[in-house]
């Protein structure tokens, strides 16, 4: 799991080419009913359904299934062409990409060269405020897309920095050039030996020049050229459920063995559970912890608890009083060294999570267990103890501390714990803040209006410790919701994103991650496993890497 593209690059000539495509991973001989619609859950998706937008499992999930890529995942974390016919480069910098003829989107428009490149200048763009556009900031003229020009008067502000005013220096990135229909390069601001790696995250997807006509509309019934599409206009009932059926002219390496998928967005994980013990939902990929004893016994071999790329966390906003500066440091640390993760994972999970040691997953190469000052991650009330009263001694702190979290993704019970843990350590009052849905839950993080904790967790976009680390760390970015920043951790980032080789960047991403650990901008908690069910209704049922089902494999009927 996590390989590098690496192992898929010649010597000579960098290159992505010519991939088979996929197997069903499953050996049940039934090929069911090719007509039949497939019942999972999911949740309500955060922003409209534009690709650059979508950061948030809710509505990964959806854009997964309705966009095609340059290329897709299997379910061990490697990648397969998809749209693309090739990648290539000489130097790792400058790439060419090739596109397979005969892609269409859902309204018969041909996908192009112009199809990519539009999509991405889209998501880069400094005024069109997408919470993807940081990864495209390794294309050459991203800057230019996000820096708005100098007050022409030369007035600075307080600091003496020249003013900017107006719209951004540049449109569209220079490093994108289309050569035809069916080739466009990608000059990269250094080399990247694994940059096709990424390529299968859904921000890299298509648009149809119907998007750029009302993007806002787009967003509530997109056209794509993945597997699946929206079942027509209101297939999107908000706070319920969408519809999707398959793409009858997708011809890719996901090709449905179902007729459609019913996402349904349930208000809690327990609901979701009784549904597929009734017989009412058909997959299942979050066993509620009510269940977590005794799922496997219940389903037999239709119960997965198998590692996947998902880390958890909490994380203390910046903007709150207590938690800057060299105050906020020692109650980090304080509070990290007060939770006993392995009693909860133990008690809890029952076995289903494993306590962190990294920022990352043990799915990915170049996780670790070794990193230095990785020790206010242990259990330590006596040094947790004494943390807090160094930083009550900058500051007391007479508050009552709270960890918000999402009501629909069964996450009250592990944050109890953590709670309890946290006030019979440090003699405080702890709590759990309740909300009522994901969307809402991001909506007070994205606007700076938390009082206190929030559950952070992260599932992987692509196979890969920067993508762990980039999205939610670094200075701006997108899930970064808790402003923090560290020019340090952004230095060693930025240098293992341009290695030459898989080993030099591992060792500057355990360098970052050594940053993380003294500043803890986020207190890692555990390791999650998929734990899913199916029902008897269905086949051919495979988790993925990233702990989401393969969904155009399954069977049914």
């Amino acid at each position: 799991m996590g390989l590098s593209v690496l192992a898929l690059l010649s010597a000579s000539a960098l290159a992505l080419t010519g991939c088979a495509p996929g197997e069903p991973a499953a050996e049940d001989e039934s090929t069911g009913d090719a007509s039949a619609i497939i019942t999972t859950n999911g949740s309500e998706p955060q922003h409209s359904l534009i690709p650059t937008n979508t950061t948030e499992s809710g509505g990964g999930k959806i854009t997964t299934s309705i966009f095609a890529g340059l290329v897709s995942y299997t379910a061990e974390g490697e990648i397969e062409n998809e749209v693309a016919e090739s990648i290539e480069s000489e130097d790792a910098k400058t790439w060419t990409v090739t596109l397979k003829d005969g892609w269409t989107f859902t309204n018969d428009e041909p996908v192009t060269s112009d199809s990519f490149i539009d999509a991405w200048n889209y998501g880069a763009l400094y005024d069109n405020a997408q919470s993807a556009s940081y990864f495209f900031d390794n294309i050459v003229g991203f800057s230019d897309v996000q820096n708005t020009k100098d007050d022409p008067s030369g007035a600075v502000d307080e600091e003496g920095n020249p003013v900017q005013v107006g719209d951004p220096l540049a449109e569209t990135m220079s490093g994108l050039q289309v050569v035809d229909d069916t080739t466009f390069t990608v000059e990269l601001s250094s080399p990247e030996a694994d940059w096709p790696l990424r390529l299968g995250y859904t921000a890299y997807s298509p648009l149809p020049k119907a998007a750029f006509e009302d993007m806002e509309a787009f967003g509530e019934n997109p056209i794509g050229n993945g597997p699946y599409m929206l079942d027509g206009e209101g297939a999107w009932v908000h706070e319920e459920k969408i519809n999707l059926v398959t793409n009858p002219d997708y011809d890719g390496v996901r090709k449905p063995a179902n007729g459609g998928l019913e996402i349904i967005f349930y208000a809690t994980q327990d609901a979701a559970y009784a549904d597929i013990e009734g017989g009412n939902l058909d997959v299942l990929d979050a066993v509620p912890d009510s269940a977590l004893e005794t799922f496997e016994d219940q389903f037999g071999d239709r119960a997965v608890n198998q590692p996947a790329a998902i880390f958890q966390a909490f994380n203390m906003p910046y903007y709150l009083p207590h938690w800057s500066g060299e105050e906020g440091k020692l109650r980090r640390a304080a509070l990290s060294q007060a939770i006993n993760r392995e009693e909860i994972t133990d008690v809890i999970f029952q076995g289903t999570r494993t306590p962190a040691t990294d920022f990352t997953s043990p799915v990915i190469d170049g996780w670790t267990d070794k990193l230095e000052g990785a020790e206010v991650l242990d259990y330590n009330p006596e040094e947790a103890k004494k943390l807090w009263a160094e930083a009550d001694a900058i500051a007391p702190y007479n508050e009552t501390f709270s960890i918000a979290y999402n009501a629909d993704g069964g996450h009250q019970a592990w944050v109890d714990a953590v709670t309890n843990s946290i006030a019979n350590t440090l003699g405080i009052t702890a709590e759990g803040k309740s909300y009522p849905t994901f969307a809402a839950s991001l909506e007070d993080r994205a606007n700076d209006k938390l009082t206190g904790g929030v559950r952070a967790g992260w599932q992987a976009d692509y196979p890969s410790m920067y993508n762990f680390l980039a999205p939610l760390y670094q200075t701006g970015a997108g899930s970064n919701y808790e402003d923090y920043s560290s020019e340090e951790f952004d230095n060693l980032l930025k240098e293992g994103s341009q290695a030459a080789s898989v080993e030099d960047a591992t060792a500057k991403y355990q360098e970052a991650q050594e940053v993380l650990l003294k500043d803890l901008p986020s207190i890692p908690l555990w390791y999650s496993n998929v734990t899913g069910v199916s029902a008897d209704t269905v086949d051919n049922v495979v988790f993925g890497w990233d702990s989401v089902p393969l969904y155009h494999q399954i069977t049914k009927g």
